[in-house]
């Protein structure tokens, strides 16, 4: 099964006393055990890099930590989805036909990295507001 991991989902599987940390925990071991296959984009990477080192938890999570989460849990196990510059443009144009602002493109973008790939599943704490962006996935959206 392939399976979509969005930014909110590595970072509670990250941070031990998240209170989603148990139900991320379990979808990551998925992927590092091989019963899932894991897909994360570039953006995505990179925004669980900011995440991870930008929220105040409690110890902070320094620069080095949280690359040395994402390159022993996320980096040898997940494949990296990356778009087309004509999918970005696309999706920036998609959104700005429906009149979506801010923050959302992020999640465009992720959803069109899972449909890129033909994902299985997508994992999000998210879940209404993805199958808003994406009805056609709707029934492939849940949290893990």
């Amino acid at each position: 099964m392939k399976a979509y991991l969005d930014t909110a989902v590595l970072v509670a599987a990250s941070v031990a006393d998240h209170p989603h940390h148990s139900q991320s925990l379990a979808a990551l071991q998925l992927v590092r055990k091989k019963t899932m296959i894991g897909h994360i984009s570039g953006h995505g990477l990179s925004e669980v890099y900011a995440v991870l080192t930008r929220t105040p938890f409690t110890p902070p999570i320094y620069p080095m930590e949280a690359w040395k989460l994402l390159s022993m849990n996320v980096l040898p196990y997940f494949q990296i989805v990356t778009l087309t510059p004509e999918m970005y443009r696309e999706t920036i144009q998609e959104c700005a036909d429906r009149g979506w602002i801010g923050g959302r493109i992020y999640d465009a973008l992720h959803l069109c990295c899972a449909k890129k790939v033909g994902c299985d599943r997508i994992y999000t704490f998210n879940i209404r507001h993805f199958q808003k962006l994406a009805p056609d996935l709707a029934d492939r959206i849940g949290a893990p």
